[in-house]
Order: structure tokens, then sequence, then C-alpha cells
């Protein structure tokens, strides 16, 4: 039987028994496998996913969706992933496209690379940010401003969610809602009684990354930082927006160097809604 076309083969939902066949695809690419993020974003998001007639998957990404309850406002698109032994053959493109027609008008987002970014501006997306990844071991430099940060707790989650749609202009339940069981640790900042920020490390390979981390200003969010690399002996990595130069230089200062910098993209809208004044590094690149 003769092997049918990448052109013909169907594009399907990924679910969570593909989990082991996307870490392969990470791992096929040169990626980390990062099993615990892909359960994370298949669980809160929508997979899609081309098996290979050979064993495993040709391609693969996932859309993470905000907004009320089957009316999504915006979609995040990540973990955009071509087998290398079917690169260069416009399965991405197809993905994407497909991805595009999918959402049915629902505006989309993503975090380029300077590889990927061209396959994104041919379908029509346009360069509206930038963000900077950090990775290195965090180095204490005394207390930080004096702003008081704590654990969350189950009763902190609503006012977590109010804050976090404030910031991200859009109802991120799903997701948000997740995070108590995927990080290791989650920390608000208080004044008040009122939560002024909250920020979460989870563990990826050998890291924890930094993300979500929402702060009312700088000082937050990097009280909020030195409070979560106290609580692990790992290294930090964390994707900021480039536009929070203050927080960039602290950060470098204590030990965190420069590894990559990402292109944000936008389809249907000309710039991401929220506050992102207050928006200092995304949950992950591959879900906002």
């Amino acid at each position: 039987m003769p092997t049918p076309s990448l052109d013909a083969l169907p594009i399907r939902r990924l679910t969570l028994r593909d989990l082991t066949a996307c870490a392969d695809l990470s791992e096929d690419r040169g990626w980390p496998r990062e099993e615990h993020k892909w359960g994370f974003l298949l669980t809160a998001g929508r997979g899609f996913g081309i098996d290979d007639p050979q064993g495993g998957l040709v391609a693969a990404c996932v859309i993470t969706e905000y907004g009320s309850w089957g009316q999504p406002e915006l979609g995040a698109v990540g973990m955009v992933l071509v087998a290398e032994r079917h690169a260069r053959r416009g399965v991405g493109r197809r993905l994407m496209r497909h991805v595009v027609s999918a959402v049915d008008g629902t505006p989309l987002t993503l975090y380029a690379t300077e590889n990927g970014r061209p396959l994104y501006e041919e379908l029509g997306f346009k360069v509206t940010g930038r963000a900077e990844m950090l990775r290195g071991r965090f180095t204490p430099g005394g207390p930080e401003h004096g702003v008081m940060t704590r654990a969350a707790t189950a009763a902190d989650l609503h006012r977590i969610l109010r804050v976090d749609e404030e910031v991200f202009g859009a109802d991120r339940t799903p997701l948000i809602a997740r995070l108590p069981a995927f990080a290791d640790q989650l920390r608000v900042a208080e004044e008040n009684g009122q939560i002024t920020g909250y920020a979460a490390a989870w563990p990826n390979m050998d890291t924890h990354v930094v993300g979500p981390l929402i702060a009312c200003d700088t000082e937050t969010a990097q009280a909020l930082t030195a409070s979560l690399a106290a609580g692990t002996d790992r290294p930090l990595r964390t994707d900021i927006d480039v536009r929070h130069e203050e927080f960039l230089a602290w950060a470098k200062a204590r030990g965190l160097a420069s590894v990559a910098h990402n292109s944000v993209m936008t389809y249907g809208i000309t710039e991401l809604p929220g506050d992102w004044t207050r928006r200092f590094a995304p949950l992950t690149v591959a879900a906002g």
C-alpha cells in the first residue's frame, strides 16, 4: 500500500492519550520533552495534530481560548511543531490554516521565534510586541522594597481570577483554576486586603518557570519573583515583556541572563486587550 501524501493526512483533535507522542515530537525537534506542560495544555486547551502512518505525530499545536463559555474572545496558539523528517513541506502552514479556520473569527495571539515568524506573517499575523526570555540562578539582593507576599490559598482564587481578567482583558478561568495543581508555588501580593499581584512558579525540566507574573507595579513584580526564587533551588526561567525595562535590568542584576527574544504576534486585532503595564510575564509562551 503506498504511503499517503502529507496533504491527505487528516488533522484531528489531540487528547491526553497523545501526551507521549507530543513529548516525542518536542524531543524530535531538539526541544525538552516538557510532558508536564503538554499535559496542562492538552487539558486546558484544544490540541490539533496529524498522525504519521509510520507512527507518532507529523505535527501538533495547541490553542488555549479565553472568554465566556462558547464565546471565546481570544485564542493563544502554542507548541506548533512539525517532525524533522517532514519539515519544510508545508505541514505547519496547513496546520495553522486549520487552526485559523477552526476558531471561526476569534482573534489569535502567539509568541514567534525568528525562524517561525515568516510563516505567521504569511498567514496574516502581525508583530505587536516583544518578549525577552531570561534564565539563570537568582541571587537575592536583600529585602525587595517591603512589598508583602504570601502563599495563595483556596480563598484567594476568585480574587486572582478577577485581577487576571482585568489584566488580560478576558476571562481565563479554565487556565488559572488549574494553576494550583500545575504550579509548585502560587503567591500573591496584598495591600490593605486587596490583591495587587500574583505569580506562579511551575516545574519544567530542570528549571522553575515564573509565570504568570501579574503586578500593579515593578516593585511588586520584583517582590513576587524574589519570593518565588526563595522557594526553589532550581534555576528560574521567565519571558518578560520588553517594555518592562526596569524589571528586566533588575532581574539581570540578580543573575538571570537573556537567552532569547520572541515576537508577540496577533491575528484579527491590532494589539492585545487588557493592561500591559501589569502584565510582566505569561503563564507560558504556549498559552499566554
